[in-house]
């Protein structure tokens, strides 16, 4: 199927330390960014939670506190994520 996009188009799916959007925090983010013509970049990228990952989120993402235990924080690539996303369309995973 082929996609009219008048500007770039981003999927992307988030894992996080919990379920609670109030407490919880992101420790991956994984996208697909589709341009205009046709072109694709994907990513996937782990941060540092600075606080610990639930056991119930472990067994199903599979993302250990070892894991990401030397990857930055959310907040030290954020001025760069916001620049590459700029200008796009966003279409979540469930």
């Amino acid at each position: 199927m082929a996609l009219k996009l008048t500007r770039p188009l981003i999927f992307f799916d988030i894992e996080t330390t919990g379920l609670s959007i109030s407490t919880d925090r992101i420790v991956e983010l994984c996208f697909v960014k589709v341009y205009p013509n046709g072109n694709e970049e994907a990513q996937s990228l782990r941060f540092n939670p600075q606080m610990p990952i639930s056991a119930e989120a472990t067994a199903v993402t599979g993302i250990t506190n070892e894991d990401v235990k030397d990857c930055p924080t959310l907040r030290q690539v954020a001025k760069s994520l916001r620049e590459f996303m700029m200008g796009c369309d966003f279409c979540g995973f469930n």
